[in-house]
């Protein structure tokens, strides 16, 4: 994840205009600007959110396991970007524990303020990719449920691509 220049975490990202780019070519290209050596293809899609409002946006979430090797090269890639400083703090890790007292770690971390939907896509890719034990994760979240929290649970295991 990210710290962003409004101080709210997000995933690396960006518009991308249908017209001139496939999702994964335009998404492709605004992570290589930001991180560099990232290649995600429709293989790495998760799933899609649609935001109501004055700005409807559809958001498409993609995820790909890494090496701690590629992790620290996309660490260090991300320091030496144009946006880093910018519009990007630099990149945070989530981490996947909890300690002793149920609210350090995760749970502490799902406290902090998310833009849009990344603290649903977060929960959703913690726990359809196992990367946290269902029960562990419900009780993470059990402290600082807000919005996206419950929703989390309801959803299946697996999410259609939206057209």
């Amino acid at each position: 994840m990210q710290m962003r220049f409004d101080g709210l975490l997000g995933f690396p990202g960006g518009f991308v205009d249908r017209r001139y780019w496939s999702l994964e070519d335009g998404l492709n290209r605004v992570l290589g600007l930001g991180l560099g050596c990232v290649r995600l293809t429709e293989a790495d899609y998760l799933c899609s959110h649609l935001t109501e409002g004055p700005h409807r946006v559809v958001a498409h979430f993609y995820a790909r396991q890494l090496t701690l090797e590629e992790l620290h090269t996309i660490e260090i890639s991300a320091v030496h970007s144009r946006d880093h400083g910018l519009e990007v703090m630099g990149m945070v890790r989530v981490p996947l524990y909890t300690q002793k007292d149920r609210m350090g770690g995760l749970p502490n971390f799902l406290g902090n303020s998310f833009v849009g939907t990344a603290k649903f896509q977060l929960l959703f890719a913690l726990k359809i990719l196992n990367m946290v034990p269902e029960e562990k994760l419900a009780e993470a979240v059990a402290p600082v449920a807000g919005p996206g929290a419950e929703a989390v649970a309801e959803q299946p295991a697996v999410s259609e691509p939206m057209e």
